[in-house]
């Protein structure tokens, strides 16, 4: 307990102030004993056997029947004993972005089901998302942000002025800033994904806590694995990238010391679709951060081995892998609800062997989504394409046989790497 209570300090005072951190872990503690008995241990090892189904929850529809409800009845018919664990993408109430910018943190989108429905679901090991950078422009609590509440004024990113904001690093060819009428002014307010995706301001510790105590609902409601997502843009700081930054790690390090005393059977896993170098160090010291990180350099490395016939740099890659304890380990995939990144493969492929993927992705009939680089030109960030088709393209003649063999080869890859697999919905069902 007193390792932990330093570890809690120590994080704090680094993030917020050495006068103010005992304070803050005392609420803490508070936040963790007001759930403690709602939370039920369960067994957290992670062995061979373990696979994970990635899916929305309204993937399987039935007549009169919430698709939240119809998913278990799959999942229980088809895929035990096949799959240990479900992923089921944001279930919340959204606006935009595929489930990705969330109303109500706190709530199940009723179109789906309910919470009910997914504690049902507790023969699988459910994976849910804390999608924690970034909140709808929608939920109330932008909107009370708008009308000048004064309890939201600190819950979001306000830039005044014009500060130098090149370094910043940008997923998206969007604008930074979004600008909102409020009773007080136009306001200019970050925006890393889009103007429907708002920032929030982790710089404010009560931001901290709301995100712990919803992330602390989702355990108490049978998550078993945390997904943080876009997690690596978290904390800014003007006249930085505002990538990996060592505050990002921090809070990180915190939500990991928070859960793990409470729930020491919860997995967190981060999704930063960045080079691989920088997305292994949100493993930390191998038992202070996450407990998996998404192998993203895997998609493109594959596909690169089948285009090219040449599996060498894909093999001294794998080979390569190294876990910092075994604490930890990589979740592998090929497809999600994501395009195919290419920035994970940035540094052990070429800038001519990635665009050999572009023009493949384009040839196949394939989109791709550019990012904005602190230069201001634009460069390729995502292929936009199923893996299925990503392989094989699909107005060539070529034998079914043959692009089924081609696409269960590369999972076969997949399912062969150190980790825990994360398979499609739509790569295991077509």
């Amino acid at each position: 307990m007193r390792l932990m209570t330093n570890r809690l300090l120590n994080l704090l005072a680094f993030l917020y102030g050495e006068s103010a951190s005992a304070r803050m872990v005392e609420q803490t503690q508070h936040l963790l004993n007001q759930y403690r008995p709602r939370i039920k241990p369960r067994s957290g090892a992670l062995t061979e056997r373990d696979a994970m189904l990635i899916t929305y929850g309204d993937q399987v529809q039935r007549a009169n029947e919430k698709p939240l409800q119809t998913l278990k009845s799959f999942c229980d018919q088809y895929l035990t004993n096949i799959v240990s664990g479900v992923h089921i993408l944001p279930f919340y109430p959204w606006t935009s972005d595929d489930g990705f910018s969330v109303i109500d943190y706190r709530q199940i989108d009723s179109a789906l089901g309910s919470w009910d429905d997914v504690l049902s679901m507790q023969n699988f090991r459910l994976m849910f998302d804390g999608v924690i950078n970034h909140i709808s422009s929608q939920s109330d609590w932008f909107q009370k942000f708008l009308q000048d509440d004064p309890r939201y004024k600190n819950y979001f990113i306000v830039i005044e002025g014009e500060p130098d904001l090149s370094q910043v690093v940008r997923p998206r060819a969007l604008p930074l800033l979004t600008s909102f009428q409020t009773p007080s002014g136009k306001k200019k307010v970050w925006t890393t994904f889009s103007g429907d995706q708002i920032d929030l301001n982790f710089k404010n510790p009560e931001v901290l806590f709301e995100i712990l105590d919803i992330l602390l609902l989702y355990i108490e409601h049978g998550a078993t694995f945390i997904r943080l997502d876009a997690i690596a843009y978290l904390w800014k700081e003007i006249g930085t990238t505002c990538i990996h930054l060592p505050q990002t790690h921090a809070v990180i390090q915190f939500l990991r010391a928070a859960i793990s005393d409470i729930a020491p059977h919860v997995q967190l896993i981060t999704e930063t679709n960045v080079p691989h170098k920088d997305n292994i160090s949100y493993f930390g010291d191998g038992s202070n951060e996450a407990q998996l990180v998404y192998n993203f350099a895997l998609p493109p490395l594959t596909l690169h081995t089948f285009h090219t016939g040449d599996a060498r740099i894909l093999s001294d890659w794998a080979r390569a892998l190294i876990l910092p304890s075994k604490q930890t380990t990589f979740f592998n995939f090929l497809a999600s609800h994501d395009g195919i990144g290419l920035n994970p493969a940035r540094g052990i492929l070429s800038d001519a062997e990635i665009d050999l993927l572009v023009n493949k992705t384009l040839e196949h009939g394939g989109l791709i989504s550019y990012k904005q680089d602190a230069d201001g030109a634009q460069s390729p960030y995502e292929m936009n394409i199923n893996y299925f088709d990503a392989l094989s393209n699909p107005s060539v003649d070529e034998p079914l046989e043959l692009q089924v063999s081609r696409f269960i080869a590369a999972q076969a890859i997949m399912l062969s790497i150190i980790g825990v697999p994360g398979i499609y919905f739509h790569s295991l069902f077509g």
